[in-house]
């Protein structure tokens, strides 16, 4: 048999050859280098040294951080060459490869463009260059800003100015100028309240009036007693072990040592026990307390304006110990009622005269059936009743938790003021019956949950559905101190989301627009960013059903905050790496690394009133960053990282060390700063820490106006706690385009005067 006759091959068209791209056509094309790859491996070449050299003729970065071209969409136009005739290129057969021209390439890419096509870029014209943060809404008008220095215990000096989106110039200001603050703090001097609330007056411009009092009307829970010691043991923190007849003993004092590291004094705190760091450094403002146990919870009690004088600026804050030490929760599993646990209530008031030094107090202590907080937060608005209020006890917030009994719950907390004072200075330990509000889902525990405003709330489940409940007709109908727990209040949503539990959500606080381009300010928000235990971050529009994955990494999603400064979800990245996602819908899931812990981060937590990110983690360290620094590489401002204190602890004399005065650390962007421990072929770290070192949670203070704006609670697995006051500088104390005034533009004279504008240099 003659052998079968195979079909004949057929070349492929080329398309781009019969269109008269022949010097692109065919599949083999030589690839371009970019001119810096950040790769390990690559050679340095000529390209770095013209770049280090560019850096070192930069002269000081100007208010600008950078040029024009780098802060706006830039557009590249490239016209097509003259076109070949098709005849020519079938007859040359193949194209011969030319070097693609360089305007065929953007920035920072490695391959040549196939297409003449106009290109369009997002706002990175290189790989030195991160976004800037985009402002989610647009709401022109005038806020409040701070005229002097604020003391903590009096009047904060304001006045109104330009808010941040008043108009483009002001936010491109605004942010830059953000960007040169090189201190573990905000500048109060450009701080403001970006926060916004559906409940806030039209064109509202004071804290009042953006902030008012909600639930006026409700009434603390009728059926509150106050325990003696021996009652109120039972729901304190103890310790590990128990006495021959079998009750459990008080837990023991910590001891730690404090101080300048190379003299340390120890000191053992007990229970309740509390100092300022200033006995043991001179220049601290921090105060450090002990709740008996390892704390996860705690949040800041907001105040209205009009009542901080007449309650002497004195502030609260709520703190959930654990039972003991080695308690540990399991994920899903709901403890049976009654189970006794506690929330703390403490203060921090003025001492003495002293405007400027404080103490802090347990005022009083929640003891309550529900098991120990896993979460805990106070309604973002205040919620308590008038100082004047005459009826007796009054109100001093709605404070709402997940329990380990798997439930949510609203309580009315009581003024502690109107409680009976123990002779010894002692916490007065009040009994608290049901809660007003309970939610329960059979199915499923309530982990953790986030306030969109004063009426909506959303809780992420341990089955990874996310729940979304419209509470203010429930909270509102308690009127009557003697009425019922509300428990039968269905969800507005109730979506699957995740395929683990859920461990962090938060509302992106931005309002939609209506069809005719209208922000719609009245409205609810509708999109939340969640993160899990299957390492997935989502974010889930209310209005689609369904969540859409934005970023999936190999580790626990312990933690995720939403600022208003970076406009958009700040959550965890592979590697323990702390990252900021964009919301907008132009950089939508587009990211840049703020920093990287050595260690598992536990919390994060961003203000309403400044771009400081707080930072706890694994290793023992609670820092703070500056989310606006400038996005060129390479400039005059560093990338600092403030280490505020670290935790160490000695398994063999089982004692713990508080470590302060930390120089700032700059952060290595992978050029100008180069890693020696990298470079040298090592680890930074172990990577392994005690658990005892760890910082669970950490907390700014954004309900009570700009002037305890920089006040920072954290809380550690020792259940030594700390309040940290920490305010920023600016670089080389000064202030970009001359004045604070020039920079909200609240005299256009003065700016003109000063002969400034926005392309010209702050250093002048």
């Amino acid at each position: 048999m003659s052998p079968r006759k195979l079909r004949p091959r057929k070349s492929q068209p080329n398309y781009a050859a019969l269109a008269g791209y022949e010097d692109e056509a065919g599949p083999s094309k030589q690839i371009i280098e970019s001119e810096n790859s950040e790769s390990d491996f690559a050679p340095e070449g000529k390209a770095e040294a013209e770049e280090e050299g560019d850096d070192e003729e930069m002269s000081e970065e100007d208010a600008e951080g950078e040029d024009l071209e780098d802060n706006f969409e830039e557009e590249v136009v490239v016209k097509p060459r003259k076109r070949a005739s098709t005849a020519k290129a079938v007859s040359k057969g193949k194209a011969k490869a030319t070097p693609t021209p360089k305007a065929m390439l953007a920035p920072g890419a490695g391959l040549p463009r196939t297409s003449r096509r106009q290109m369009y870029m997002l706002p990175t014209p290189s790989i030195h260059h991160r976004h800037r943060a985009t402002p989610l809404f647009a709401r022109p008008g005038l806020v409040e800003r701070v005229t002097a220095r604020p003391s903590l215990f009096d009047t904060t000096q304001t006045a109104l100015t330009n808010a941040f989106t008043h108009s483009a110039r002001i936010t491109d200001r605004v942010n830059k100028s953000w960007g040169y603050n090189v201190g573990p703090g905000p500048l109060w001097q450009i701080a403001e309240d970006r926060r916004w609330f559906k409940e806030a007056a039209e064109n509202a411009g004071t804290e009042a009036e953006r902030r008012p009092r909600v639930y006026a009307g409700v009434r603390v829970k009728s059926g509150w007693k106050i325990l003696d010691k021996n009652e109120g043991a039972l729901h304190l923190p103890t310790a590990n072990e128990t006495t021959e007849d079998g009750s459990f003993k008080p837990p023991p004092p910590v001891p730690c040592h404090f101080g300048p590291v190379n003299a340390q004094t120890r000191r053992e705190m007990h229970m309740f026990d509390t100092f300022a760091m200033s006995e043991y450094l001179p220049e601290s403002k921090a105060y450090v307390f002990n709740a008996g146990a390892p704390v996860w919870a705690l949040d800041w009690c907001p105040i209205h304006v009009d009542d901080r004088s007449k309650r002497r600026f004195k502030q609260y804050i709520a703190v959930a110990p654990f039972p003991n030490s080695s308690h540990s929760p399991e994920i899903g599993v709901k403890v049976q009622r009654p189970s006794n646990s506690c929330i703390q209530i403490w203060s921090l008031s003025a001492k003495g005269e002293d405007r400027d030094a404080g103490q802090m107090k347990c005022e009083m202590v929640l003891c309550l059936n529900n098991g120990p907080a896993v979460d805990l937060k106070w309604c973002p608005l205040p919620s308590h009743d008038e100082f004047d209020f005459e009826s007796s006890p009054r109100k001093l917030g709605l404070l709402s938790g997940t329990f380990e009994d798997g439930s949510f719950c609203v309580y009315a907390v009581p003024e502690p003021q109107d409680m009976a004072k123990e002779p010894s200075g002692e916490p007065v330990l009040v009994k608290l019956p049901d809660p007003i509000l309970r939610i329960e889902m059979a199915e499923t525990s309530c982990w953790t949950f986030d306030w969109a405003n004063s009426e909506r709330v959303a809780i992420g489940t341990t089955n990874g559905v996310i729940a979304v409940y419209d509470v203010s007709k429930a909270l509102h109908s308690f009127t009557d101190p003697d009425a019922t727990t509300v428990t039968n209040l269905r969800p507005s949503h109730y979506m699957t989301v995740h395929q683990a539990a859920i461990r962090a959500l938060a509302w992106i606080q931005a309002p939609s627009y209506s069809s005719s381009g209208e922000v719609l300010l009245n409205d609810d928000p509708t999109v939340i960013a969640s993160g899990g235990y299957d390492g997935v971050e989502c974010l889930l529009d209310l209005r689609d059903g369904r969540g859409a994955i934005m970023n999936r990494t190999r580790d626990v999603i312990n933690t995720l905050t939403f600022s208003p400064y970076a406009a958009g979800p700040i959550t965890m990245d592979h590697e323990n790496t702390v990252k900021a996602y964009a919301a907008s819908p132009s950089m939508l899931g587009r990211g840049h690394t703020l920093l990287e812990p050595l260690g598992p981060v536990w919390s994060i937590d961003a203000s309403d009133h400044h771009p400081q990110l707080a930072v706890a983690a694994a290793d023992g360290t609670c820092s703070t960053t500056n989310m606006l620094r400038s996005p060129r590489r390479g400039g005059s401002v560093p990338f600092f990282v403030h280490v505020i204190y670290q935790m160490d602890y000695s398994r063999k004399e089982k004692e713990y060390r508080m470590l302060d005065r930390f120089l700032p650390q700059e952060v290595p962007d992978g050029r100008s700063v180069p890693n020696p421990a990298k470079k040298a072929g090592q680890q930074n770290s172990t990577g392994a820490w005690s658990r005892e070192v760890g910082v669970h949670r950490v907390v700014w203070n954004s309900g009570n106006g700009l002037g305890s704006s920089s006040l920072l609670a954290s809380c550690t697995a020792s259940g030594l706690c700390r309040v940290d006051v920490l305010w920023g500088r600016w670089l080389r104390d000064k202030t970009p385009y001359t004045s604070v005034e020039c920079i909200r533009m609240d005299d256009d004279a003065m700016e003109v005067d000063s002969g400034l504008s926005d392309a010209s240099s702050a250093s002048s």
